[in-house]
């Protein structure tokens, strides 16, 4: 088994070296090349003009109006607290004879707010 170990050393050693000085970037990989720049520099121009500087305005301004906004899972059935009041909000009020009734009022902030089951479902 030593043998083994002993083999795959030395077989590192002599190839290992190379490996590392091959992977390593030349100064004539990276020299710059501005004719090949402009040519698709105008290339892109060309082919996406102003649609593509509209599309990407459009991208922006999309992509900032989520920016301010938050979104909370509330679990049905569970209770909510007003942070603020609501003014006119349509609601349902017992009428004289017990049968809800369309109405309008203000819900002020702290008021506690909860679904009512519907009775047809079975809940």
């Amino acid at each position: 088994m030593n043998w083994l170990v002993a083999i795959l050393e030395a077989v590192l050693r002599a190839f290992l070296p190379a490996v590392i000085e091959a992977a390593k970037p030349r100064a004539e990989d990276a020299a710059p090349q501005p004719d090949l720049r402009r040519r698709l520099r105008g290339h892109v121009w060309s082919t996406w003009g102003r649609r593509g500087v509209a599309a990407l305005l459009a991208l922006i301004l999309f992509g900032a109006c989520g920016c301010g906004a938050r979104t909370i899972y509330v679990p049905d059935g569970t209770p909510v607290r007003l942070r603020e009041t609501i003014p006119r909000a349509k609601v349902w009020v017992l009428g004289a004879d017990g049968q809800p009734v369309p109405g309008r009022m203000d819900l002020p902030e702290g008021w506690y707010c909860l679904p009512v089951p519907d009775e047809a479902e079975g809940n």
